[in-house]
């Protein structure tokens, strides 16, 4: 499980400047256009895998508010989107603290090209040099293995009290990867699923979306990758999260499988470009995160953006 919640402190394997003082836990309307594909991902599963399908989400209560920081458009690089998480994570738990309870928070946005390892990552994973590596690399306080971000992977950090949502980690996992498989099978007509004892998810053999958080004093962040348009080929410079025989995939590169393997341009999306089909996704990205979490998110402007 991609989840730690033990207060340790974790050091980059490059030296970033992020807050010191962070300690943590580790275990991420309107219309939305849709493309009726048939089922693009009904990819032949090995016989050996157990498939698990989505379990029912109800919930009662009234919908919590959500700041939310959107810059789905921007490429953030990791260090500031990781210090800033540490900020925030360390403002709600002196809240936590004065028994206040104030917004969740929600981060959108994209990275600059950045491989990192979760706390016991082992280095093995690496195919290169890590004195040469081939992007930034850092070991962050995550839950899981190595992983890469970079443009076309959106990528989404929620930053939730766990007390007022529900106290269980496999819950949270088991939610972050629900809107995955939800945008999937809403907006592209992909049977996504999860598979038994790996987190994150997958359309057939290939993994779209990974998933690595922590939780300190019940209040989560790191968060989700989803492969949109996401350049592939520096996964290859690694074992992603640890997972030698198996493949990481986009939403990008099945449409394409989807339309070669039946001999046509694919009307319903042969106009649609890489900055299109971002668009697409985040717009569904937001829709199902506030139907599983039952939040109203309320846009905020991001001290990011100002340089």
């Amino acid at each position: 499980m991609n989840t730690q919640m033990e207060e340790t402190k974790t050091a980059p394997a490059k030296q970033a400047r992020s807050n010191p003082l962070t300690t943590e836990m580790v275990v991420f309307t309107n219309s939305i256009p849709t493309w009726t594909l048939g089922n693009p991902s009904k990819i032949k599963q090995h016989s050996s895998t157990a498939i698990q399908r989505s379990p029912t989400f109800t919930r009662s209560q009234a919908k919590r508010c959500c700041d939310c920081y959107d810059m789905y458009k921007e490429l953030v690089p990791y260090t500031k989107a990781w210090s800033w998480q540490k900020t925030i994570v360390d403002k709600r738990k002196a809240q936590v603290e004065r028994n206040e309870d104030l917004a969740d928070t929600l981060i959108i946005l994209q990275h600059k090209p950045v491989y990192t390892l979760g706390t016991g990552s082992s280095e093995e994973n690496l195919h290169f040099d890590v004195k040469n590596a081939p992007f930034e690399l850092y070991r962050t306080e995550r839950g899981g293995e190595v992983t890469y971000h970079g443009p076309g992977q959106l990528v989404m950090y929620p930053i939730i009290n766990l007390r007022y949502h529900k106290m269980d980690l496999h819950w949270y996992l088991r939610s972050l990867e629900e809107v995955i498989i939800r945008v999937l099978s809403s907006s592209f007509s992909m049977e996504a699923s999860r598979i038994n004892g790996l987190t994150g998810v997958w359309v057939g053999g290939q993994k779209l979306a990974a998933i690595g958080i922590r939780v300190s004093q019940w209040v989560t962040y790191h968060g989700l990758a989803l492969n949109v348009t996401t350049d592939l080929s520096p996964f290859q410079q690694i074992v992603p999260c640890g997972i030698r025989d198996r493949q990481v995939g986009s939403i990008k590169g099945l449409l394409r499988e989807y339309s070669n393997s039946n001999g046509c341009d694919t009307e319903n999306h042969q106009d649609i470009d890489d900055v299109q089909l971002i668009d697409i996704t985040h717009r569904s990205l937001v829709k199902e995160f506030c139907e599983v979490f039952q939040v109203d998110l309320q846009c905020k402007h991001s001290p990011l953006l100002i340089s």
